[in-house]
């Protein structure tokens, strides 16, 4: 299995997917970064009028609801359609879903526009999309009992595979369950790694035709990234520093490492 998430890895750096980023302007430039140092290719755009173009080329959407506002919105819709028109991998972080009315009804109104082959968010976030009660404090989770069971059946009504992130990771759908359990607390204490991590998940979908896989590659790789550039840094300065430099230089013989026996297949 091990050896499996790393060859997708390998697929990122050789193929250099193109990720079209429809994200908040707080994390704008940390996930351009985080994109760059995997090795693929980044665009960030907040114009509609060039969505056509740039879909085309796309080898994954992401649609990030972090700095809302009603223009974001029709851009959304519009990623959305164009998306499942060309058939690319299109991927919805819900942040801060159960926080208000206005992120709770824009999320619901995208989710019926169109299918989404990725949704990626905290537990919190998970856990009102699948009707379960959760706070959620500002676009942070609250939740502490986050449990993966029955959220198969939220996978398979919104046809999309489920990735409820936290201390235990979950990557969820319809014919199969896979935990991980890699990745550093200190993850928390730099802003935009939640949603970085997202449109990491967007580019190693974009090599894989099996993208359930793909993002558990993507949570080993980001979380043994993660525990790399812990060992060598004093706080969250310096860890942000060496986290993208050990996105960057993670060999397969650390990746192996950090990852051996933190991954399971549950089904």
């Amino acid at each position: 299995m091990l050896n499996t998430l790393w060859e997708i890895r390998e697929k990122v750096w050789d193929l250099s997917p193109l990720v079209v980023n429809l994200t908040n302007n707080v994390v704008t430039n940390f996930t351009a970064n985080v994109l760059l140092a995997a090795g693929a290719s980044p665009i960030m755009s907040e114009g509609i009028e060039e969505a056509d173009d740039l879909v085309k080329i796309a080898n994954a959407v992401v649609i990030n609801i972090g700095t809302l506002h009603s223009r974001q919105v029709e851009y959304f819709k519009k990623a959305v359609y164009l998306a499942n028109k060309y058939q690319k991998p299109l991927l919805l972080d819900p942040v801060g879903l159960g926080a208000t009315t206005y992120r709770n009804e824009t999320t619901f109104e995208l989710l019926d526009s169109g299918n989404f082959t990725i949704i990626r968010g905290n537990y919190g976030e998970i856990s009102f999309l699948a009707g379960n009660s959760a706070k959620v404090k500002g676009v942070d989770s609250q939740a502490s009992d986050f449990t993966a069971e029955n959220l198969t059946e939220v996978a398979k009504r919104y046809k999309t595979v489920l990735v409820a992130t936290g201390p235990v990771d979950y990557v969820i759908a319809e014919e199969g369950l896979y935990l991980n359990r890699t990745g550093d607390i200190m993850l928390q204490k730099v802003t935009g790694t939640g949603c970085a991590l997202t449109s990491l998940i967007g580019a190693f979908v974009g090599v894989t035709e099996e993208p359930a896989l793909a993002a558990l590659a993507a949570l080993t790789f980001y979380g043994a990234a993660s525990e790399k550039a812990r060992k060598i840094s004093t706080g969250p300065g310096s860890f942000l520093v060496n986290f993208i430099d050990s996105l960057y230089n993670l060999t397969e013989e650390e990746f192996l490492e950090l990852t051996s026996e933190k991954v399971q297949v549950l089904r």
